[in-house]
C-alpha cells in the first residue's frame, strides 16, 4: 500500500482539496486503484450540523454520512463511492477511544494523545485504505500546519511515515505564494515558514505545490527548491485556472507523474501504453473554456452569499452543461430579494435565465422567495428543478395557485407564520425525535425510488428504469392526505419510494409544461464530469431547446439563422437574382459589424451606468434584433420570388 499525504501551509482555502482529487484523477489514469480519506482536526462527529456560511456545503455518502464538500471532489474526480470511514474526525476519534476506555480495553492504563489517539488514527487510516483494496491511499490533512487542533494527526502521520517505510510514504505540501506590490513580486517567505513548521514537527515534504494567481517563475521555484530543501523538478505551479478541470492537465505538464513515481518507486512514466490518458479531462476543459453556447440559469436559494454552499449543485449543473456542448452561466439569487414585488435587481436576473433551479436548504427565510419563483417559472413554461426543499415548496406553490388550497404551506415553518395553515409538507414520523437531537436525524443516504408510471419525463431521463438509486437527505415529506387533490389538479407524483407511501418525484405533462419537475432526493451527489445526473441533464437540455427556440427570452432570436440553407432555394430562379441576394448578405455582415462598433460607441458615455452582464445582454440584443431583421428581409426575397 502506498499512501500519499497532502498538506496546506500559510492559509486554508488555497485548493487542498482539488490537488488531492486532481492527484488521484491522475494516478487513475495511470491504472492504478486509488482511495482517498479527508481528515478534518474538529470535534464535531461529522458535518451535518455545520453552518453552510462556515463550511459550505454538506455533502452525503451512500451510507448517509453526512461529510465536508472535499468528499464530493473525491468522487467526482475518481469516480467511486466514499464511505463515513473516508471521513476521519476529531470528535470520531476521541469517541472511538473514549468507548474503548469505558469498556475497559485500556484497563490500569492512563488514556494519552500519544500513544491511544495516535495509534486510533494510524489503526483507522490503514484499515480504511485495506478495506478499498487500493493501491494508493490519499490522504488529506485539512486546516493550516501549525493549527493546535491537527497537531495528534501530524504526529500519528509521523508515525505512519516510519512504519510504512519512506518508499511507501509521500508527502505533497500545499502553499500560497503571494504577489506584493505593483511589481506584482512574488514572495516565498510564508512557503518557507510553512515548510519549516511541518519539518519541525517530523514530516519534511517531497513535493511542493505553488498556488499563486500567476504561474511562479523559474526564479521563485529555485529558491523555494533551495530554502526547502526539495529537488526543483519537485516544485509544481499552480495558479489561477479557469476551470479545476485543467489541474490535473496543468500539473502531468509539470511531471508531477515522474515525481510520484521516484517518491514511491512506482513506474507511472509509461502511462502503460496510453498515449493520452488525460484526454477526457482535456476535452471537458475545452468545453468549459470554449463552448459557444452560454446556457443561463437562475439558482434561486437562501445561502447565495457564499456558493461553497451549494457546490454540488453548480457542479452538477456544468457537467450537464458540458454534455451539450454548453457551458453555464449562474445566476445566483437570494431568495428574500424576490418576496417583495417585481421591480428589482434580482427579479431582472430571474427573467432573463434560461431556466430556473431551486436547491435544498433549511429554515422559512426567503422561502416565499422561491415560491414566487416556481409559480412565475410555472407559468411562463421556463424550465424548472426543484431539489429537496425545492420540491416541497413546488407542491405548495401548485396546491395555492392551481389546487385551490389557498393556505397550504410546510409544517417546518407553522410556528413561524401567523395563521392557521393547510399541512402539505409534514415531518416524517420515523424521524421524529423527542429529544430535538439534530445531528443524524434526518432520512439520509442512498435510497431507492420506484417510478409508478409507464412513461414520464424522468423516467425518459433515467433511460426508462423502473427504479432508481439516490441519495437522500430530508426530515420532511409530502403530507399524504392532500395527494388525491394535488393530482386531479394536474400535477403527477410520477416516483415514489419502495412501498410507494413517500412522494419522490413530481412532474406537469409535457403537454402543460416543457420541463417542470421535482426531486425529494439530491441528484447532484452522483453527478460526475463524464456522466451528468439525470435530472440535471434534463434541465439543462430543456434550456437549450428553449434557447434555440427563443421561447419567452427576449435575447435570443425566435428562429435560428441556419434553417435558411441553400437548399431550400429553387434551383431554377434567376442567377442573377440569386447572386444579388448574396451580395446583399455580405454587405449586411459588414453593415452589422459597423451598426454594432457604432453603436458600442455611442453606449461608451453610459457605461458608468451599466454593469459589464447589461452592457453584454444589450449588446447581445441589438445584435439578436439586427440578426432577425436581416433573415426576415432574406425570407421576404425569396417568398417574393
Amino acid at each position: 500500500m502506498k499512501f500519499i499525504l497532502v498538506t496546506g501551509g500559510v492559509m486554508s482555502g488555497i485548493g487542498k482539496g482539488i490537488v488531492t482529487s486532481s492527484l488521484g484523477a491522475v494516478l487513475n489514469a495511470c491504472k492504478l486503484k486509488v482511495t482517498a480519506i479527508k481528515i478534518d482536526p474538529y470535534i464535531n462527529i461529522d458535518a451535518g450540523t455545520f453552518s453552510p456560511y462556515e463550511h459550505g456545503e454538506v455533502f452525503v455518502l451512500d451510507d448517509g454520512c453526512e461529510v465536508d464538500l472535499d468528499l464530493g471532489n473525491y468522487e467526482r474526480f475518481l469516480d467511486i463511492p466514499l464511505h463515513a470511514a473516508n471521513n476521519i474526525t476529531t470528535g470520531k476519534i476521541y469517541q472511538l477511544v473514549t468507548n474503548r476506555e469505558r469498556r475497559g480495553d485500556y484497563l490500569g492504563k492512563t488514556v494519552q494523545i500519544v500513544p491511544h489517539i495516535t495509534d486510533a488514527i494510524q489503526e483507522w487510516v490503514e484499515n480504511t485504505a485495506k478495506s478499498a483494496d487500493a493501491d494508493v491511499c490519499i490522504i488529506e490533512l485539512g486546516g493550516t500546519v501549525g493549527d493546535i487542533e491537527g497537531m495528534p494527526f501530524i504526529e500519528a502521520l509521523r508515525q505512519l511515515k516510519r512504519r510504512v517505510k519512506k518508499d511507501n510514504f509521500c508527502c505533497c505540501h500545499v502553499n500560497f505564494v503571494p504577489c506584493i506590490g505593483p511589481s506584482r513580486e512574488q514572495k516565498t517567505k510564508p512557503t518557507q515558514a510553512s515548510v519549516k513548521t511541518l519539518s519541525s514537527l517530523g514530516l519534511h515534504p517531497d513535493m511542493i505545490v505553488c498556488r499563486s494567481e500567476l504561474p511562479i517563475t523559474e526564479g521563485v521555484r529555485d529558491k523555494i527548491s533551495n530554502f526547502c530543501d526539495v529537488e526543483t523538478d519537485f516544485v509544481f505551479s499552480l495558479p489561477d485556472l479557469k476551470t479545476i478541470y485543467s489541474v490535473p492537465i496543468e500539473l502531468q505538464k509539470q511531471g508531477i507523474t515522474q515525481a510520484i513515481s521516484d517518491c514511491l518507486k512506482v513506474n507511472l512514466s509509461a502511462w502503460n501504453g496510453e498515449s493520452q490518458p488525460l484526454l477526457k479531462w482535456l476535452k471537458i476543459s475545452e468545453i468549459a473554456l470554449n463552448a459557444k453556447t452560454v446556457i443561463t440559469i437562475a439558482l434561486v436559494g437562501k445561502y447565495t452569499a457564499l456558493r461553497d454552499c451549494y457546490t454540488s449543485v453548480v457542479k452538477s449543473l456544468e457537467h450537464a452543461c458540458y454534455h451539450v456542448d454548453a457551458k453555464p452561466e449562474i445566476n445566483f439569487i437570494d431568495s428574500e430579494l424576490l418576496e417583495n414585488g417585481e421591480d428589482n435587481q434580482a427579479w431582472r436576473d430571474l427573467k432573463s435565465s434560461n431556466c430556473l433551479l431551486i436547491p435544498g436548504g433549511f429554515g422559512i427565510r426567503g422561502v416565499e422567495g422561491k415560491i414566487n419563483a416556481i409559480k412565475w417559472a410555472r407559468e411562463n413554461k421556463v424550465p424548472f428543478l426543484g431539489i429537496c426543499l425545492g420540491f416541497q415548496m413546488a407542491c405548495v406553490e401548485y396546491a395555492r395557485n392551481v389546487a385551490a388550497i389557498t393556505n397550504a404551506h410546510s409544517a417546518e415553518f407553522e410556528s413561524s407564520v401567523n395563521h392557521k395553515i393547510e399541512p402539505i409538507v409534514i415531518e416524517m414520523l420515523e424521524y421524529l425525535d423527542e429529544e430535538r437531537k439534530m445531528g443524524g436525524t434526518m432520512r439520509l443516504g442512498l435510497r431507492k425510488t420506484k417510478f409508478v408510471v409507464d412513461k414520464s419525463i424522468m423516467k425518459t431521463l433515467y433511460g426508462n428504469k423502473d427504479v432508481i438509486e439516490e441519495r437522500h437527505r430530508h426530515r420532511y415529506e409530502i403530507n399524504p392526505d392532500y395527494i388525491d387533490t394535488i393530482e386531479k389538479s394536474g400535477l403527477k407524483f410520477v416516483g415514489k419510494n419502495e412501498n410507494e407511501t413517500r412522494m419522490e418525484i413530481l412532474e406537469l405533462p409535457e403537454s402543460v409544461h416543457p420541463f417542470f419537475t421535482a426531486v425529494q432526493y439530491h441528484p447532484e451527489y452522483l453527478s460526475r464530469p463524464f456522466r451528468p445526473s439525470p435530472p440535471y441533464y434534463g434541465l439543462i437540455s430543456a434550456a437549450k431547446k428553449r434557447c434555440h427556440n427563443g421561447d419567452g427570452d427576449l435575447f435570443l432570436s425566435f428562429f435560428d439563422a441556419s434553417d435558411l440553407d441553400e437548399r431550400d432555394l429553387d434551383e431554377d430562379e434567376d442567377d442573377e437574382d440569386e447572386d444579388r441576394l448574396e451580395s446583399d448578405e455580405e454587405e449586411g455582415e459588414d453593415d452589422e459589424v459597423v451598426e454594432l462598433e457604432a453603436l458600442d460607441e455611442d453606449l461608451e458615455l453610459d457605461r458608468d451606468l451599466l454593469d459589464e452582464r447589461s452592457r453584454r445582454r444589450l449588446l447581445s440584443l441589438l445584435a439578436m434584433l439586427q440578426l432577425n431583421i436581416d433573415i426576415i428581409c432574406k425570407v421576404y426575397v425569396i417568398s417574393y420570388r
